[in-house]
């Protein structure tokens, strides 16, 4: 054995007993992450297993080894389905205007909301702003349908009422405004609690600096721009990248309640043609294919905004 492959065999022995040494001083840490280790396995990868129902003509009532293999025939069922482009196309666009909204918006409400002087009433509007997240959508639904009706509808009175409209419009009924509207309503519901994060990172930045600009004679508009936006900068990024990675996987929540057979053209999303034409319709297997597309999909997604990011900005999640 030479000098060098002893050197590397030695530096390696005592990497290793490093990381036994800090493994040890931090059993306790480690104890800690277990039931959340647990939770992840049992919740996130165990039921994995259930996705071999998408390669079966799978029929309830069989065991795992009477069912009928059918390869990828339910995959090429899903893209030969026409409706299967038009929920593509709907979860898509809600996707991006839910991104474009629930990104740009709270950062703009954070940054506004740090700039306010008076404590009262900055924790008063930061109150106020995240309630609505913990309301249901069925009421929120509910809520937005009654303000947009033509009837009694406070959107169609006060755009009547500044004349903006000749006639009251039903909104709800119109299903070339659907995606404005789930879109409107989900920020409206998820506005406040989406800054709060924000509102933490601009925390975090040292007023020292802003010290040192105002002695410099910059402006808060300055300041917000020199100052708060590259402080959160690595949070922004990050969320972006997550957001990213969930622009296929909206839900179908809002879609479903706020839909009608008037707009169905623009409000079946993926999630909920996979209710409809899988479990709806008995068929577990075809309704399995499309959840299979909408992971794979999503990680795509994910792995591509985050190499874009790390190449152009340097930051990642990975």
């Amino acid at each position: 054995m030479n000098a060098k492959t002893h050197r590397q065999r030695s530096g390696t022995d005592l990497s290793f007993m490093s990381m036994w040494q800090r493994i040890v001083r931090q059993r306790y840490l480690y104890y800690m992450s277990v039931p959340f280790v647990l939770f992840v396995l049992v919740f996130s990868y165990l039921p994995l297993w259930g996705w071999t129902m998408a390669f079966q003509q799978f029929r309830v009532g069989k065991s795992f080894w009477d069912q009928k293999w059918v390869g990828f025939d339910n995959f090429r069922l899903l893209l030969q389905d026409e409706q299967f482009y038009h929920a593509l196309r709907n979860t898509l666009a809600m996707s991006v205007l839910g991104l474009l909204a629930s990104f740009t918006i709270p950062i703009l409400f954070a940054v506004l909301l740090n700039e306010v002087r008076l404590s009262f009433l900055k924790r008063f509007v930061q109150t106020v702003s995240y309630l609505p997240h913990f309301v249901s959508w069925v009421v929120v639904a509910g809520i937005v349908t009654k303000m947009l009706s033509a009837e009694n509808g406070v959107v169609n009175q006060i755009l009547v009422k500044l004349h903006l409209l000749q006639a009251p419009v039903q909104f709800m009924a119109k299903e070339n405004l659907f995606w404005y509207v789930v879109t409107s309503a989900d920020m409206w519901k998820e506005t406040g609690w989406n800054a709060i994060i924000y509102l933490a990172a601009i925390a975090g930045i040292g007023p020292e600096l802003y010290e040192a600009a105002r002695v410099d004679g910059a402006s808060r508009v300055r300041q917000i721009w020199h100052i708060t936006l590259p402080g959160i900068r690595t949070t922004l990024i990050i969320l972006l990248i997550m957001s990213i990675g969930h622009l296929i996987s909206i839900g179908f929540e809002k879609q479903f309640l706020l839909g009608n057979n008037l707009v169905q053209e623009k409000s079946e999303v993926l999630d909920l043609y996979a209710l409809n034409y899988g479990l709806g319709m008995g068929r577990y297997s075809f309704g399995t294919a499309i959840n299979i597309f909408n992971s794979v999909v999503s990680l795509v997604l994910l792995f591509a905004a985050n190499g874009l990011f790390k190449k152009i900005t340097k930051e990642s999640i990975l």
